[in-house]
């Protein structure tokens, strides 16, 4: 099966609730790869690659995000797959 890539932007109240780790977690249980860091703006940014249908659940995950979260906005485009990377890992 194909992979596919997305580069993610969310933002809201979505630094200091522990989002990135529940991101890695989500992302681990769904067989991405990629990373998740904070971003200087208080947004978060990802890298998402996998299977295409995997990559749309943690697309629609990442849209409620974890409890303490507040989601205000999802922004994803379409990214070449960087065949590096392995696993899921918080960039700092």
């Amino acid at each position: 099966m194909a992979e596919t890539a997305r580069t993610v932007r969310v933002t809201g109240r979505v630094q200091g609730v522990s989002f990135r780790a529940w991101t890695q977690a989500e992302a681990e249980a769904l067989g991405l790869s990629g990373w998740v860091r904070n971003a200087d703006d208080g947004s978060v940014e990802a890298h998402l690659q996998g299977a295409a249908d995997a990559v749309e659940a943690m697309l629609r995950r990442l849209g409620e995000g974890p409890a303490a979260a507040r989601v205000a906005d999802v922004q994803s485009a379409p990214t070449e797959p960087d065949p590096a990377l392995s696993g899921f890992a918080i960039r700092r």
